[in-house]
């Protein structure tokens, strides 16, 4: 997906500073909450946000831990704990991640530190794609139609 051309847009979370700990209420094992995150203003012509979530330091290869998209354009905030419906009262609709659940399942590292990417997507339009679709189908998707892309980065330790 062409990335690098595209406007950055601010992805925070007041839980956690970008390449510090996540906390482990937001682990799998614990209270596996998802994290608050939130994003300042995206370009004109955005109309919808999409959110992925993976482990590039997974020993199988990349885990996929959220997919979540069609976040209407005028919000700039996800709070703690989102529920893992297939699809939200304002549209919002969620993937299936690398345990082949829906929303949101924490960091569960076999062993040592990894990085856990929050990757945000500012869209020029909502995306046909039904709930339950996998991050491969949502970048296919997004590739051609992305606007501007945020980034947060957390760690953790098991």
């Amino acid at each position: 997906m062409e990335e690098a051309s595209v406007p950055s847009i601010e992805l925070a979370s007041p839980a956690f500073a970008g390449g510090e700990p996540i906390p482990p209420r937001y682990a799998k094992g614990n209270e596996n909450l998802s994290p608050p995150l939130e994003w300042g203003m995206p370009p004109a012509r955005t109309e919808s946000f999409a959110l992925v979530c993976d482990d590039p330091d997974a020993p199988g290869g990349t885990w996929v831990h959220w997919v979540i998209y069609n976040i209407p354009p005028d919000v700039r905030s996800l709070p703690e704990g989102m529920p893992r419906d297939a699809e939200l009262g304002d549209g919002t609709r969620q993937g299936k991640n690398s345990w082949g659940h829906l929303g949101y399942d924490g960091p569960s590292p076999p062993s040592g530190t990894h990085r856990y990417y929050f990757k945000l997507y500012a869209v020029d339009g909502m995306l046909d794609l039904e709930p339950g679709a996998t991050k491969k189908e949502l970048l296919e998707m997004v590739e051609g139609h992305l606007l501007g892309r945020g980034e947060l980065m957390g760690t953790y330790r098991k």
